[in-house]
């Protein structure tokens, strides 16, 4: 749970609450009442087990809760009076991560199987032996290493809880935003941009039916309405795709690839590797970036082809655009939002993106996507 900047790794945290542990114990069980010979170094290499098998709680905290009880049981055998307070940490830990049940059961099972054990390993009167039991792992001890786990385990379910309400408000807001965007887009510049388009149709259609010549001014602007068009409309698409709509995915690409080589690009689409699933948030990063990829190609590269790779590997899968443009070696590209649009998505995923001048000449994206990217 710790995010701050100068937070401790889990693994640190853990291997030194095992080590402190391991101290604790040796140092309680050789400084009180304790055999000597074999069955003193046999209680102290329980002791020691005990607490350094606490370094494993998180990862297999039942384990380790049947580890920390078997150390009990044989340092109470072998004659040593100390707590067991590896075992009260590995009860913390067992219900920390939600194994409540299990862990009261083994604690019940724990604490008779002491009191039936400490009569026949313990010299003296049943009493004093039950005595020692009962020091060995005290009731109260247990439960409040049982509450303490579980106190811990609500916070992080509530703190987990709210963590996801932030973030499901957050998407909203998000969204709401990028619809009221779209809506003023569509109203501010569509017409604009269609009376612009439609009146230079116009007017090269005349002048045309005259015979008169069309002036390169009439078709840039032609043009350039026609490519504003087609962008508004990619924009005002990626916009209001709030998740309601299918998205555009891998299923999609070759259709783009299509319509780009129908604008007069030799784009070519080979697909490699065993086809698997896919979780539809890389699927959709895919797209985008072969998206990206052949709109940059089409409108800076003066490329005459294009190819683009999808690789399906195991863990990751790969998208890669080839261009033959005007693409120097020597100075890569200025980023601009496309590139940087492809950094954030790719980035989002935990995936790496690489893009740059090839040696033969062209330009180079290649984005790998792992399979674990949210959906």
């Amino acid at each position: 749970m710790d995010k701050g900047r100068f937070a401790v790794p889990a693994e640190v945290t853990a291997w030194a609450t095992a080590l402190g542990v391991a101290a604790l114990m040796l140092g309680t069980g050789l400084s009180g009442p304790h055999p000597s010979g074999g069955r003193a170094l046999l209680g102290s290499v329980l002791l020691a087990a005990g607490g350094l098998a606490l370094a494993a709680r998180r990862r297999a905290p039942l384990v380790v809760l049947a580890v920390t009880g078997v150390c009990a049981v044989g340092c109470l055998a072998a004659g040593f009076d100390a707590l067991a307070v590896s075992y009260l940490v590995a009860v913390y830990g067992a219900v920390r991560a939600g194994h409540r049940r299990i862990t009261l059961g083994v604690s019940v099972g724990l604490v008779a199987v002491l009191h039936l054990t400490a009569p026949v390993f313990r010299e003296g009167g049943v009493g004093e032996a039950l005595a020692r039991a009962r020091h060995t792992l005290e009731l109260a001890w247990l439960i409040a290493a049982f509450a303490a786990g579980e106190a811990v385990r609500q916070a992080e379910r509530r703190a987990e809880e709210a963590e996801r309400t932030r973030e499901e408000t957050a998407r909203r807001r998000a969204d709401e935003e990028r619809l009221r965007i779209a809506r003023e887009l569509h109203d501010s510049l569509t017409h604009q941009i269609s009376v612009v388009k439609v009146q230079s149709e116009v007017a090269v259609h005349v002048a045309r039916r005259r015979g008169e010549p069309v002036s390169p001014a009439l078709h840039a602007i032609q043009e350039a309405g026609r490519e504003a068009s087609r962008e508004l409309r990619a924009t005002l698409e990626a916009l209001r795709d709030d998740g309601t709509a299918p998205p555009h995915g891998l299923d999609h690409i070759p259709g783009l690839v299509e319509r780009f080589r129908r604008t007069g690009l030799e784009a070519t689409l080979a697909i490699t590797g065993q086809p698997q699933s896919v979780p539809a948030a890389v699927s959709r990063t895919a797209y985008r970036i072969v998206q990206e990829s052949l709109t940059n190609v089409a409108r800076h590269a003066a490329a005459a082809t294009a190819s683009v790779l999808i690789d399906h590997r195991p863990d990751a899968l790969v998208v890669r655009v080839d261009d033959d443009g005007h693409a120097p070696v020597q100075s890569p590209p200025t980023p601009g939002h496309g590139l940087l649009g492809m950094r954030e998505r790719v980035a989002a995923l935990g995936g790496r993106l690489r893009t740059e001048p090839r040696s033969t000449g062209g330009f180079t994206v290649q984005a790998e996507l792992p399979m674990k990217g949210n959906s």
